[in-house]
């Protein structure tokens, strides 16, 4: 009988039921086929993590990866939690409440640069792992200090890390990534040309900023502009120097 994706997630935990299907004791543990899955999205991303790649390479047939993970969806929210468990909190010392809440935002920026599969599981269920949970209370002290309730302080984190995805989305390179400098360098003159005195402003603030990153657009300068707007957003009216 299939095990509760709750107990899956706590399978580690003194409370969790034990056993499972019926039969020889398995060759290999929940535990492993999470770490296979988790190396395998590394290595070649998300639509590469199936469940029969994940038999092949630990030598088990498809059913008996089934009896770990229930299926594929479980076993993407095993693996974002898996994730999160992993990620390096950081630490905060006596530090104030910007320099936590911009170190928590660095961490999870890194964390989806390293493993940018990340990004495409949103199941809400992760909320109920080990280390999510482990994660998301660290993360909260960051907001200590702040004049927020429980519900606002978990709506500004939240609000961090929605930002941080975006911020990390826009950073996923393409193929096209590395040529854009040199597209930019080569169109900006012909492109000021075909605009003349059209969208005046666009051109003035275009050049200004194209010529500020040599590039349309640069992931790491809107970062830090917009990782800024967050931080002031989340000020208390009496935020002092210390901060």
């Amino acid at each position: 009988m299939p095990r509760e994706l709750i107990d899956l997630l706590w399978r580690d935990h003194p409370s969790a039921p034990q056993g499972g299907a019926r039969g020889p004791r398995a060759r290999v543990t929940t535990g492993a086929v999470v770490d296979a899955a988790f190396a395998l999205a590394d290595a070649e991303g998300l639509d590469a993590v199936t469940v029969r790649r994940l038999g092949d390479a630990l030598g088990i047939s498809t059913m008996s990866v089934y009896t770990h993970v229930n299926g594929r969806d479980d076993l993407l929210v095993l693996l974002a939690d898996s994730a999160h468990a992993r990620m390096p909190l950081p630490a905060y010392g006596r530090s104030g409440w910007r320099t936590r809440v911009r170190r928590i935002a660095d961490a999870n920026l890194a964390l989806h640069l390293d493993h940018p599969w990340l990004l495409e599981i949103e199941d809400d269920r992760t909320a109920f792992g080990p280390g999510t949970i482990a994660k998301y209370d660290h993360e909260l002290h960051a907001l200590d200090g702040l004049s927020l309730d429980d519900v606002a302080r978990d709506a500004a984190l939240t609000f961090v890390l929605d930002f941080v995805r975006s911020a990390a989305r826009a950073r996923r390179r393409d193929q096209r990534a590395d040529e854009m400098p040199d597209t930019w360098a080569r169109w900006a003159g012909r492109l000021a040309e075909y605009l003349g005195d059209d969208c005046p402003v666009a051109r003035r603030v275009g050049a200004a900023a194209g010529e500020e990153m040599n590039a349309a657009s640069s992931p790491a300068h809107a970062w830090e502009f917009g990782l800024a707007r967050v931080l002031d957003s989340l000020a208390p009216t009496d935020d002092g120097p210390g901060a």
